[in-house]
């Protein structure tokens, strides 16, 4: 089960905010995203929370991957967005497309600063 898990948390991002919002749009991208890398898509699942006192509901995306999964969080009163890639390398060696999706959803969202973490799943 050796793989790759990758995270960040994204601050004060300076995309459109539909991209906070508009879970169709940002799960088409992340389709598009994922296949841009060479990964696999086998599932998907995009939802809109609804809008509190706070402002617009954020959105959950997450597609399933043949390699494993990507899925975001976004929360649009603090411009924030949390990230998780996760691949198994049982197949192959994914490791490096994981690196290229993760560094494209970070440039999608135009974050002030982030907070990336990597870690190492399973044994040799």
């Amino acid at each position: 089960m050796k793989g790759l898990h990758l995270t960040a948390d994204l601050y004060r991002c300076r995309c459109a905010p539909d991209w906070l919002t508009d879970a169709a749009k940002l799960g088409a991208w992340c389709l598009e995203a994922v296949d841009a890398v060479g990964l696999r898509a086998v599932n998907q699942l995009f939802h809109t929370f609804p809008a509190t006192g706070k402002g617009p509901g954020g959105v959950t995306a997450t597609v399933l991957l043949a390699e494993s999964h990507v899925c975001l969080h976004t929360w649009p009163e603090e411009k924030s967005v949390t990230c998780d890639v996760y691949v198994c390398n049982f197949s192959g060696e994914h490791s490096a497309k994981a690196r290229g999706l993760m560094e494209a959803l970070v440039q999608r969202f135009q974050p002030e600063w982030t907070e990336q973490r990597s870690l190492d799943r399973g044994e040799e």
